[in-house]
């Protein structure tokens, strides 16, 4: 058995196959050791067991995902649906009543592409409570709809929170390459909301929080909110962005404009599991 040749058959149709298996070397690293270690005869089945594990999403677990994306859409879209026509939304500038409107369009459009791409396998849309009141109508946003300036911190955080999630489920969709782009292209236009959204705070005086300079972009892991009944829910989705190595380089030894925390946690998100997204979002969801 030729392994490199079968790999330089795949190759020609799927030009990311070594990076399936981490690289080439550790491919090659691989089947060295199992070929030394197994009879002939069990060699042909651990192959096929590392092109497995390569190519190993099934339909269910990337159905999975995107129907933890669906959740997420659903209740971006529910916010939006809410807020746009309530009477804090009128209080807003004509121009922000048309850029809130705009991406309330476009989260209806990303739930009815998940829902067309899942089909029958899509998730019900779940009971929200938009108070974060677990479904009690009582939570800490009780009065969001009468309040636009909590309606753009209750915004933003949603925006940076799906940034971070679509991030965090990347990998687990990166065998389906369909799947895997339009998750990404979903991804930078929720980047491009949270950016809208901040730049829309920052032009309200910062009204929520008093006193604070809000940015386009998050830092280490301010949320720029300043929400007394509902900050260590909001905090939540900016935990964790306070890291300054990638790829197990320090950002701060870079010198330059990179040398301080704040500003090498500014170049790079970081992804939240689905188990964090879940906990943040849990308050907001009726049981």
């Amino acid at each position: 058995m030729n392994f490199q040749n079968i790999v330089n058959e795949i190759e020609k149709v799927d030009p990311e196959v070594y990076d399936r298996f981490d690289s080439r070397r550790n491919a090659m690293k691989k089947f060295a050791n199992l070929s030394g270690k197994l009879a002939l005869a069990a060699v042909p089945m651990a192959v096929a067991s590392m092109f497995s594990k390569a190519y190993g999403q099934t339909p269910a677990e990337v159905n999975n995902v995107l129907n933890f994306a669906l959740t997420l859409e659903y209740l971006e879209a529910e916010f939006y649906n809410n807020i746009v026509g309530s009477a804090g939304f009128l209080t807003a500038p004509s121009a922000a009543q048309t850029a809130l409107t705009n991406i309330r369009n476009d989260e209806n459009k990303h739930v009815a592409f998940l829902k067309s791409v899942l089909g029958m396998a899509a998730v019900a849309k779940p009971t929200f409570d938009f108070t974060g009141g677990s479904g009690s109508g009582t939570g800490p946003f009780a009065g969001y709809l009468a309040n636009y300036d909590v309606q753009l911190a209750m915004a933003q955080t949603f925006e940076d929170t799906g940034v971070r999630a679509y991030k965090g489920q990347a990998a687990n969709v990166k065998s389906n390459r369909v799947v895997l782009t339009a998750a990404l292209n979903i991804h930078s236009v929720e980047a491009r909301h949270a950016s809208h959204i901040r730049q829309m705070r920052r032009g309200r005086n910062n009204v929520i929080p008093a006193g604070q300079t809000v940015k386009p972009w998050i830092t280490l892991k301010e949320t720029g909110i300043d929400f007394p009944a509902a900050n260590a829910a909001i905090q939540k989705s900016y935990d964790g962005e306070e890291v300054t190595t990638q790829a197990g380089v320090n950002i701060l030894n870079l010198g330059g404009s990179f040398n301080t925390a704040a500003a090498a946690s500014q170049g790079f998100d970081e992804p939240l599991t689905r188990e964090q997204v879940l906990s943040i979002v849990t308050i907001f969801i009726a049981p």
